[in-house]
């Protein structure tokens, strides 16, 4: 894609939400059921899924879904890649409203072009398919290290999150995903120094990255606590002791039932929003049925 064919995307764009942006401010906050009870997510790669959109949504709505989180590109694919598979993403936002499904798109970037960057996020926020349907939200995935320098990426980063936020207004329903505690505590981790603040003024809802297949702990008692400690962290370095917070744990095929369970257990406790497990691929009977007990699920504890 040439230099002019993304700048008048851009220009267009930003046409496009003046007007909503002159509408006056909304009184109330806005609305976080798309990040509310049991959800599932689907990247650009999963072919099986991408090749049959409507079956993989009917399949989600028999387990109890409430939202689902789809990928629509990341920074490694080329830059006029703005929605890595339109066609497929028409289908499952047709197919998921028409189970009553809402669908929040997600995309990974790599902080090193900004300019790409907000072209493939904007793309994702103003996309609607022939019918009407448009994304219920969007949520960026903040963990890239392409950027190597800390002070750069975390300028970088922030720099796209206002962007985004000052194009979609207050009332436009923004989530950040972000690692967990365990990867910005550290010198050496994975994003030491963490802006933890300055996002929580950006974006309405966090979805942590509560992977505990990816720690040295095992068991229930583990996946619990370490997944009750995320939410504390995030709610403490925020600032915000009632910081709106959805639970992705993971990575599915290494959570057995009583793993996945203690999961949502540790989420009800903290008064998520919500809880949803990495990815639909890997998740099985047993995930879908601690899922349906998560909060705003169909099932109490």
């Amino acid at each position: 894609m040439s230099f002019s064919t993304v700048t008048s995307f851009l220009v267009a764009a930003q046409l496009a939400f003046a007007a909503y942006d002159a509408q006056p401010a909304a009184q109330a906050a806005p609305s976080l059921a798309p990040y509310r009870g049991p959800g599932a997510w689907i990247d650009i790669y999963s072919p099986r899924e991408l090749a049959r959109p409507e079956a993989t949504v009917a399949a989600l709505a028999r387990h109890g879904v409430r939202t689902l989180y789809l990928e629509t590109a990341n920074h490694r694919r080329r830059a006029s890649q703005l929605i890595v598979w339109p066609r497929a993403t028409e289908r499952f936002l047709d197919a998921a409203h028409a189970h009553g499904m809402k669908v929040v798109a997600w995309y990974l970037p790599g902080f090193d072009d900004l300019q790409a960057d907000y072209a493939r996020a904007l793309a994702a926020i103003e996309f609607q398919t022939p019918a009407g349907e448009r994304f219920d939200g969007f949520a960026l995935d903040v963990e890239s290290t392409k950027v190597r320098s800390i002070p750069r990426r975390n300028a970088n980063m922030l720099a796209l999150s206002r962007r985004l936020r000052a194009t979609v207004g207050r009332r436009f329903v923004l989530g950040a995903i972000v690692p967990d505690a365990l990867s910005t505590s550290c010198r050496g981790c994975l994003w030491p120094g963490f802006p933890y603040r300055s996002v929580a003024r950006l974006y309405d809802v966090f979805l942590p990255m509560t992977y505990s297949t990816l720690r040295r702990g095992r068991g229930p008692r583990f996946v619990d606590a370490y997944t009750r400690a995320n939410v504390d962290h995030l709610r403490r370095m925020t600032g915000r002791p009632r910081l709106p917070v959805h639970v992705i744990g993971g990575l599915a095929d290494g959570l057995g039932a009583a793993d996945s369970r203690a999961v949502v257990n540790a989420a009800r406790a903290r008064r998520a929003t919500g809880v949803s497990l990495y990815n639909f691929r890997l998740s099985g009977p047993e995930d879908w049925a601690a899922l349906r007990r998560s909060p705003g699920g169909s099932k109490a504890l």
